[in-house]
């Protein structure tokens, strides 16, 4: 496949986003900007302020006689299934029995008014009886609690391997969670239609899962509800799973009433009821020899799974096929523990355990550098993986598309990193307060959905007589520019301008059946599914091309806008017109599975991802030993994105997913009090990175001349999640700040995120072990 670079859009131009326009003049539509329909209620939750409790009682009589209420629901009020789950049985829409974290919905109150609505739900009276709580990962390992089975991953003979190694390191690493602190909070508009039908505009990044939970929840078959999502204003796989409960809730107020209801949880609200980021406490084992070469592993994952299991199966699963991240470990097991804990549960966040995954490694090999006395960069060296041995993950799969030693060395090469070190050694020999550190991070990501069955996807093409374009697929905008991109491959494949294109938001009563937007999979997928139904279309047009100028089809191209056979032509708006003459089909459904690919799930062995995407970063920061504050004061990129579809979007996606990473290790910091309650639940007390926090000096660069060795869609490579992991050079730097306070004598006890608290505390003990 190749792509001309006459027409206007064509793929591998920069192309600006489809509503950049709309997104800063605030014209673009998002659902709580939907005018409303008459008589449209407002939905209000009760929610437990226990971690865990027996419901005793719930009286709602003076609620449902307060001013403005028309519905009042309760577990005992829902006519279908009380269950979302979307992996595993037993997760409420509404608590019946029991509630097992604090913000857990109990009561939905549908009002004429939010006001009316929230004055309703502090009439509600509950009765609980307080049950023990376990809040901590530690005390749901000890006592053995998870949410499924714990998942362990062996490769080798790890114990004979670390137990015969010349050297040998134990530790302990933690990552925290991080909340998604979208712009656009969840938000579900559910609107009654005739014979018991329901519309229901959600922001979700998975229009089926939430028909399903839907259709589920209010006890009518799946072709009852359909679903439609236009934007969402930002997901980042907090809207994977979680916004299927708020739009169930919408359905059941809208089904009782008759009337519209909109659900939109306000900032606090969504931040105490939604999941977040998992975060997980490490241990780990690693022998070695002298050159710093693993030769076993033994890491043991405690992530805080929650609640229940939402999509923790596939976050843990991810996170342990990332453990090697770029490094060959012949020997390894890799333990997962879902600690079930009385706190939300905890969901999909971009990189979906790859990030946690890959942090620990880079941990342990950091170790081995401070053990032997060398760099990092020299510890990678010997452990990178190879191109023809030394290729195979603990997973089983072999890596075949491995570049990520020439990718580092030209990033190397182009900012000078030998320089950038010898600046960074003279600034620390002047400076005593503040010390400046220096880390470079290695990524390779794996692309595809961990369960095989989701690498899939739909698409509806229609061509009208004009030569205009509809396009329609299941996969979901949130903001990275997916429909762009995918209206980019369809303007391509027709060769005609991208503004003949028409984006259409996703329903799913023309695509059904569809996976998330996630795994980064969205241009992968739907990519490709709307380019096989664009070529259906366009073969039948290329049959009545060759008939009008009586050639063979071979002799047909589509250019510029026009189709030509030799030097006669017609436009493309003409020769749509004499294929419906003909009485030929202009509309196709695309469709599109992923090849290659198997797991198993129960021995966590297989081909689970199509490619691997590889990135490098190098992170120069400053911290103060006195207040532990730090600054990021440079980053470098260097991104393998294929033969990018649209250059511009994926810078745009890059330097967000590394930003939102730095917010991850350095300053989203999640707090809970003793009793359960979540004290981080707003931008007053959650400190996202803003703009002084972006580094002053930030280059990011895509990887040329490197198509995809694969066929995915004009040979192309996600971008949506790596870069994310780029960020971990931010944290390997103010480690490496902090070892520098002791000139590297010690290995740094320093967990993520690196607040001030924790790099002072950092300094500290490194103070305290170097005078020791």
């Amino acid at each position: 496949m190749s792509a001309a670079e006459d027409i206007v859009g064509a793929v591998h131009t920069k192309v600006r986003h489809d509503s950049a326009r709309g997104h800063v003049t605030g014209s673009a539509r998002y659902i709580d900007d939907m005018p409303e329909l008459p008589g449209t209620l407002e939905v209000v939750l009760v929610t437990s302020p226990h971690a865990h409790a027996r419901i005793i009682s719930i009286d709602v009589t003076a609620a449902r006689a307060a001013a403005g209420v028309r519905s009042v629901v309760t577990a005992a009020d829902i006519p279908g299934h009380n269950d979302i789950g979307p992996i595993f049985d037993g997760e409420p829409v509404l608590a019946a029995g029991i509630v097992d974290y604090a913000g857990a919905p109990v009561v939905a109150i549908g009002a004429d008014s939010y006001d009316q609505g929230l004055a309703a739900a502090a009439l509600v009276e509950i009765v609980y009886e307080e049950l023990p709580a376990v809040l901590e990962i530690e005390d749901a390992l000890d006592q053995e609690l998870y949410t499924y089975p714990p998942q362990i991953m062996t490769y080798g003979d790890p114990a004979a391997a670390i137990a015969g190694a010349v050297r040998k390191v134990e530790g302990e690493v933690r990552c925290g969670g991080q909340d998604h602190f979208y712009l656009e909070s969840n938000v579900a508009l559910a609107i009654p239609r005739d014979d018991g039908d329901l519309d229901v505009y959600s922001s979700t990044q998975h229009p089926s899962e939430v028909q399903h939970g839907v259709a589920h929840t209010i006890g009518v078959p799946t072709n009852a509800v359909t679903v439609e999502v236009r934007r969402m204003g930002g997901g980042f796989g907090g809207k994977e799973s979680q916004p299927t409960i708020i739009a169930a809730i919408a359905a059941l107020i809208a089904q009782q009433t008759g009337q519209p209801a909109k659900l939109r949880l306000r900032r606090d609200d969504d931040m105490i009821v939604t999941g977040k980021r998992h975060d997980f406490l490490f241990r780990y084992t690693a022998g070695f020899d002298d050159d710093g070469r693993i030769s076993g592993v033994d890491i043991l994952m405690g992530m805080r799974s929650g609640n229940v299991a939402d999509l923790s199966p596939g976050v843990l699963a991810r996170a342990l096929c990332h453990a090697d991240n770029c490094y060959y470990l012949p020997n390894a097991i890799l333990r997962g523990y879902p600690c079930k804990t009385n706190t939300v549960s905890n969901t999909a966040f971009r990189g979906f355990g790859g990030p946690q995954g890959m942090l620990v490694i880079e941990a342990i090999l950091e170790h081995i550098a401070r053990e032997l006395g060398v760099s990092l960069d020299d510890v990678r060296g010997v452990n990178y993986y190879g191109t023809d041995d030394r290729n195979v993950t603990p997973y089983q799969q072999t890596v075949k598309d491995n570049i990520i030693v020439p990718l580092v060395d030209e990033l190397k090469s182009e900012i000078d990193f030998d320089g950038m070190s010898r600046a960074v050694d003279d600034f620390n020999a002047c400076h005593n307060t503040l010390k400046k550190g220096l880390a470079l991070m290695p990524v390779k990501f794996g692309i595809s959905f961990n369960t095989p069955k989701l690498n899939q996807a739909g698409a509806l093409v229609h061509v009208y007589t004009d030569g205009s374009v509809h396009l329609n697929h299941g996969g979901t905008e949130m903001g990275q520019g997916l429909f762009t991109k995918v209206a980019q491959v369809v303007a391509s494949t027709f060769q005609i301008d991208l503004d003949n294109i028409k984006i259409s938001a996703t329903r799913t009563d023309k695509v059904p059946n569809t996976s998330a937007t996630a795994a980064s999979s969205g241009s992968d997928l739907n990519g490709m599914a709307a380019l096989n139904a664009s070529e259906v279309i366009k073969g039948r047009m290329t049959d009545v091309a060759a008939g009008h100028f009586d050639v063979d089809r071979d002799s047909i191209e589509f250019r510029a806008n026009r189709v030509y056979a030799g030097n006669d032509s017609v436009s493309f708006s003409e020769l749509a017109q004499m294929t419906y003459d003909e009485r030929q089909s202009l509309s196709a459904a695309g469709y599109y599975s992923t090849p290659g690919l198997h797991w198993d799930a129960a021995k966590l062995i297989g081909n689970p991802f199509y490619y691997f995407t590889y990135g490098a970063a190098v992170a120069e920061v400053v911290i103060d030993t006195l207040t532990g504050e730090s600054r990021v004061l440079r980053a470098d990129m260097l991104q393998d994105v294929g033969s990018s579809l649209n250059p511009a979007i994926d810078l745009g996606q890059i330097e967000g997913a590394f930003v939102q990473g730095q917010g991850w290790l350095t300053s989203e910091e999640l707090v809970w009090d003793k009793n359960g309650r979540l004290l981080t639940h707003g931008p007053s007390t959650y400190k996202i990175p803003g703009s002084r926090d972006v580094p002053p000096e930030f280059n990011v660069h895509l990887l040329k001349d490197a198509p995809n060795r694969f066929p995915t869609v004009f040979r192309s490579k996600a971008v949506g999640e790596p870069p994310l992991m780029l960020a971990i050079s931010v944290w390997l730097a103010i480690r490496d700040a902090v070892s520098r306070t002791a000139d590297h004598r010690h290995f740094v006890k320093l967990d993520a995120p690196a607040t001030p608290e924790a790099i002072l505390n950092a300094v500290e003990d490194i103070r305290i072990r170097d005078n020791g």
